[in-house]
């Protein structure tokens, strides 16, 4: 005698949480602070979300505020080494090497 089962209704289900969709506010926000200079950890807090959800939806505004972060450090940078003293010097120092691959150590041209 074989017995069998009534067939089972399910509920549907969907697996994990619903899709995030950025809005333009959101947007405006994680450029924002981006180009402060604020880390990416502290971004996903204040937006909920993970950081593999935020650097697959925000790629271009990750990239646009650390470009505009870069621009006003070298704007600060530069304007320290038009300056005069030992600051000025450090700073074009810094500036030769990290642009430039300058090394003190390096033979002189030829």
């Amino acid at each position: 005698m074989v017995f069998s089962r009534p067939p089972m209704k399910h509920a549907k289900v969907t697996p994990g949480r619903p899709p995030h969709i950025p809005t333009d506010m959101q947007r405006r926000l994680v450029q924002m602070l981006a180009s402060r200079g604020v880390p990416q950890f502290h971004i996903c807090r204040a937006l909920g979300i993970d950081e593999k959800t935020l650097r697959k939806h925000y790629r271009h505004e990750l990239d646009v505020g650390a470009a505009k972060l870069e621009a006003a450090l070298i704007g600060h940078l530069l304007r320290l080494a038009g300056g005069k003293g030992a600051v000025a010097l450090t700073a074009i120092t810094f500036l030769l090497r990290a642009r430039f691959g300058w090394s003190p150590y390096a033979p002189p041209p030829r």
